[in-house]
């Protein structure tokens, strides 16, 4: 596994050029998407393109950045100026944005090359992306199973090494419980660092953009990049965004004791035992890197799954009604009058699980049941973000299971929505609080797939968060292991 750092070290010192490290890309993906399905659109041409100007840059003796040169994938739920954004839905079947997501230009900015877009569950709705409109994603390390999601699309290929690191969104534990099925790391950082414009919209208060690298240093430099104010959302945050990566040193040790929560909450019914035994022996070995260990309860934490899945159809119920086949998008043609030509289009473009989602979001806004359901899951939504603030009175950081079991077999829980809604139990509360959370691969079960441990941090407390992390990661060698794939 080569790092950002190293990669960087190596096209400074002209050992490599950034034309070799897009077409290894490129060769990889080749090579490997017949059996993955990581991607939905390859950007070779516009890659080798945005490579060649890295190299130019080198040859005249211009100073590059850490990412110029380094091969990524983004989600396609980001706008990406002449390239295909689809959400991974057949609504959006061949459209292409007219402008840059505020995200893919930083990126564009500092030399990195996009080598394509990457698939999810339709319009990020769903955990194994197995609601794609167009192709089922595979897990790297068991390709009969699913990478989780919805950013199973870019989890899979960073996994797979099809790239060095890759842009997801995370509304309810999108980017760290597919990181922790494909055995990555995976970092939501706090609601409003990021800038979510172009950012194709799921639900508008929850949604968040964030890096999947297979190192914690490289998550972070990923995140230096993308985050920091943007005029263009309006729920940015103004505040001053540190060189993440810079913070990250070897033996870490913070002024003081280091205080780490567990959230009892997190552990017993409905956890895979082996999750358990791994995640709880990651918590021994931050105990050996002299964190004081505590047990907190955050007693309204069960309650997140069923408030989300109130709050978050809801939006999105407003945020797809935008869908109606006349600016962009398919249109069904043998409507015979406008109206229909809506219920065609959407019949014909929204999957099983949009459609889901949208009826509940509908319902839950509809006359009669606002306050009973959309105002109470808004009120429970309050009562979650302090029992975190209340934890963090006691804490520095809380630690949990990222999902409750290993990646599982695809089309095992198809026929269950309820169940595959369970796979976001303990990410989900992050986000309903906006706070920070990141997957840190913790070991592998006995069929030889990944585990995951999440920890989560204060509001903007992603440098401590990456800190501990990287000092968990430096203790232990799961983030070396790769699954065998060729």
């Amino acid at each position: 596994m080569t790092s950002i750092r190293e990669l960087h070290k190596q096209l400074v010192r002209k050992e490599r050029s950034a034309v070799e490290l897009a077409n290894e890309a490129l060769d990889r993906i080749q090579r490997l998407e017949p059996k993955l399905h990581s991607f939905l659109h390859i950007t070779a041409d516009s890659a080798l393109a945005q490579a060649k100007a890295v190299d130019a840059k080198i040859a005249a003796g211009e100073e590059i950045g850490m990412l110029a040169g380094i091969p990524i994938g983004i989600k396609d739920n980001m706008c990406t100026a002449g390239i295909p954004t689809t959400c991974a839905s057949k609504i959006l079947d061949k459209f292409v944005p007219p402008y840059e997501s505020t995200v893919t230009q930083k990126l564009k900015d500092a030399g990195a090359v996009m080598v394509g877009k990457t698939n999810l569950d339709e319009f990020a709705m769903g955990s194994s992306t197995e609601n794609s409109g167009y192709q089922v994603t595979a897990n790297p390390w068991d390709l009969s199973r699913v990478p989780g999601g919805s950013s199973g699309g870019s989890a899979a290929a960073v996994a797979a090494a099809e790239c060095v690191v890759a842009l997801g969104s995370d509304t309810g534990g999108s980017i760290r419980q597919p990181a922790a099925l494909c055995g990555v790391v995976g970092l939501k950082p706090t609601y409003g660092l990021v800038s979510r414009y172009g950012l194709v919209a799921y639900a508008s208060s929850l949604d968040q953009i964030g890096p999947f690298g297979r190192s914690v240093e490289d998550a972070a430099v990923l995140l230096s990049a993308i985050a920091g104010y943007d005029p263009k959302d309006s729920t940015s945050l103004k505040v001053e965004i540190p060189n993440y990566a810079k913070l990250i040193r070897p033996n870490f040790r913070p002024r003081g004791r280091l205080r780490v929560g567990i959230i009892k909450e997190t552990f017993g019914g409905g956890l895979d035992t082996v999750v358990e035994e791994k995640v709880k022996a990651a918590i021994e070995t931050l105990q050996h890197l002299g964190a004081e260990i505590q047990i907190i309860s955050c007693p309204t934490f069960s309650y997140g799954l069923p408030a989300y899945y109130i709050i978050a159809p809801s939006e999105a119920s407003a945020n797809l009604a935008r869908y109606d086949a006349v600016k962009y998008g398919i249109r069904a043609e043998d409507a015979d009058n406008l109206v229909e030509m809506y219920k065609e289009t959407r019949a014909q473009g929204f999957g099983t699980e949009v459609k889901r989602r949208i009826m509940l979001g509908t319902y839950a806004l509809s006359a009669g049941y606002y306050d009973a359901y959309y105002l109470k899951a808004q009120k429970v939504r309050a009562l979650i973000k302090q029992d975190f603030d209340n934890a963090f009175e006691k804490v520095d950081v809380l630690v949990s299971p990222t999902s409750p079991t290993t990646a599982f077999k695809a089309g095992e829980k198809t026929a269950d929505p309820l169940s595959m809604y369970l796979s976001d139990l303990m990410t989900i509360p992050v986000n309903l609080a906006g706070l920070p959370g990141i997957n840190v691969p913790c070991g592998f079960d006995d069929k030889g797939l990944p585990v995951g441990m999440q920890l989560i941090g204060k509001p903007l407390g992603e440098s401590l968060l990456l800190q501990v992390a990287h000092a968990y990661e430096q203790a232990t060698d799961w983030h070396l292991k790769t699954p065998k794939l060729q």
